[in-house]
């Protein structure tokens, strides 16, 4: 059974402005370095043998003060990033209630899509680290992907800087037994 401690990134200040993100890439604030540190600190007794990260700055910045108290290097991979929203990267919900009335973005990834391509970058980390503890280091939007796979209860969003463990057996992802 490999293990995959799935962790949120640290706050920016499009998460506090309550900005969809998406592709953009701004990068953490000072609560956000410090939510990691804490995670960091957290997690120092933790063995993990490898860590990967989104190739988006604040996953990345996040992922490499997690692995520094480990010396191990991080793993950007694009698969792993958040979900495309197109003309909606850097709006509050207002502002796309008023520019979209419709609700529906006219660009960008769907769900589906993004779902698709979560459950593929992290089946294929996981398979290449088979009986091993992997740290990855992504976004809300993408750990709700991998919630999708692994269970039917609802989800509740993730804060930045929490975890979710993913445990991946017999080609599959599954959530924690207990």
């Amino acid at each position: 059974m490999t293990t995959l401690l799935v962790a949120r990134h640290g706050e920016t200040d499009w998460n506090r402005e309550g900005r969809w993100q998406g592709w953009a890439d701004p990068p953490l604030n000072d609560t956000g370095r410090e939510q990691a540190r804490r995670l960091a600190e957290e997690l120092r007794s933790t063995d993990f043998d490898a860590v990967y990260s989104s190739d988006l700055r604040r996953a990345l910045e996040t992922a490499e003060i997690l692995a520094a108290p480990h010396g191990a290097p991080v793993v950007a991979d694009a698969g792993l990033r958040e979900i495309d929203v197109g003309s909606w990267s850097g709006l509050t919900r207002a502002e796309i209630e008023e520019r979209f009335p419709d609700g529906k973005r006219p660009d960008g990834e769907t769900h589906e899509q993004h779902g698709a391509r979560v459950r593929a970058a992290v089946i294929r980390i996981a398979g290449e680290h088979l009986g091993e503890r992997i740290l990855l280091v992504t976004h809300g939007g993408t750990i709700r992907s991998i919630h999708d796979v692994i269970s039917d209860l609802p989800y509740h969003p993730v804060p930045n800087c929490h975890v979710l463990e993913v445990h991946f057996r017999d080609d599959r992802l599954t959530a924690p037994i207990g």
